[in-house]
């Protein structure tokens, strides 16, 4: 459907010290390649800054790519090479903004029909062809009964809806959607989410879906990109970002883990396994293709939902494979989980369990950890972004809470 090759884009930066320099160059996607498949909804995930809005709107047509190549189905969008580079208004794209863009002064009806109406003439339906054609986006998104109501009328999640209406009336070989739900609460957030991927399936609509919020794209996509630095470091099924991540990166920015960092010291060809051994822990996790051998400094990264507390035994050590004796630090109520961290030796794990297990704070335990769900990756930098999440996502202390 869509093939994006070695994608690059830099933008002009600030003046350098010494005015016989050149300016700086800003390198906002660097060498980004990918494919969306037919009827696929995939997501350009990452931090802010990182290059995947850049991307979209190049892919959009909205920014001029320094080169690279962008095919959609058997039409050569952009070719640095060729210099071929198609006018946005020629792409026969669809794209919702975070602003959503509502005319203020247009209703429901005039809003979805714009895209039609500055049509030129001779590809101009008639106004019955426009109408039916307008009222069955109208329909599909929940708004023909508001279809002559006046647009700031429209709650957020209907603004939101109808800007995906717009898009979707010229019937778009591909929808481009650059964090439409940014700007809706939480709970609206939530429920759009559905409503947006049920629409994308009904529909059949291939799209490519821009965000930084780790949630909204497990939730929705087909496939995730994951992008830092202008790069992407990780594609594949949500389920498989989660829980085979590629790199320090995509486990600490997709998601809360446990991170240990340490030394490969020994393998298991059986399963694929190999044990790392920390300053306070050996730990079993499953290598998934990193290349790793015997001596590489490695990091391992463990979901906390992984980690199983037995708080009828305190006598863990027996010899089976990531099995800890601990104590329980500080626990959290979050509504539909409890999270514990306890302490083994002087590291720190975190566990999160189902409300109806509460530990108090003092308590030895047992841990329990899935060997298979262990993801053992080379060692690299912690990004500052994705620790400091982390830290903020931390559970509070006992004396915080008040427990």
């Amino acid at each position: 459907m869509l093939v994006v090759d070695d994608l690059v884009k830099t933008f002009d930066g600030t003046k350098r010290r010494n005015k016989a320099d050149e300016d700086a160059r800003v390198l906002a996607v660097d060498g980004v390649s990918f494919e969306v498949k037919d009827g696929e909804l995939f997501t350009l995930l990452g931090p802010s800054g990182c290059g995947k809005t850049t991307t979209l709107r190049s892919i959009a047509g909205l920014e001029r790519p320094d080169g690279g190549r962008i095919e959609l189905g058997d039409r050569v969008l952009f070719d640095g090479r060729r210099k071929i580079n198609t006018p946005a208004n020629r792409r026969r794209l669809g794209m919702v903004f975070q602003s959503y863009a509502i005319w203020p002064h247009m209703s429901v009806f005039d809003n979805a029909a714009f895209p039609i109406t500055v049509l030129p003439r001779n590809r101009r339906p008639s106004r019955a062809e426009l109408r039916e054609k307008v009222m069955r986006v109208l329909e599909v998104t929940d708004l023909a009964p508001m279809a002559e109501r006046a647009a700031t009328k429209l709650s957020g999640g209907q603004q939101q809806r109808l800007a995906l209406a717009r898009a979707l009336v010229s019937e778009p070989d591909l929808m481009l959607l650059d964090e439409p739900l940014s700007n809706l609460d939480a709970k609206l957030r939530e429920a759009m989410r559905f409503e947006l991927k049920r629409l994308q399936r009904e529909l059949g609509q291939t799209a490519i879906y821009v965000t930084h919020d780790q949630a909204e794209a497990l939730a929705m996509s087909s496939r995730i990109a994951v992008v830092s630095n202008g790069k992407i470091v990780q594609i594949g099924k949500p389920r498989e970002i989660y829980e085979r991540p590629a790199n320090e990166f995509v486990a600490t920015f997709v998601g809360v883990t446990n991170l240990l960092r340490g030394t490969v010291a020994a393998t298991d060809p059986a399963d694929g396994s190999c044990r790392v051994d920390t300053p306070d822990l050996s730990i079993w996790g499953a290598m998934t293709g990193s290349g790793l051998r015997v001596g590489d400094d490695a990091t391992v990264s463990i979901r906390p939902e992984c980690v199983q507390i037995d708080a009828g035994r305190a006598d863990g050590g027996s010899g089976v494979r990531n099995e800890f004796s601990g104590e329980v630090s500080t626990r959290a109520f979050l509504g539909d989980s409890v999270d514990h961290v306890i302490a083994v030796g002087k590291q720190e794990l975190r566990n999160r369990s189902n409300p109806a297990q509460s530990i108090a704070p003092g308590s030895r335990v047992v841990l329990r950890i899935d060997h298979m769900r262990v993801a053992v990756v080379p060692a690299g930098d912690r990004p500052k972004a994705a620790a400091a999440d982390d830290e903020a996502a931390a559970p509070e202390t006992a004396e915080e809470r008040g427990d």
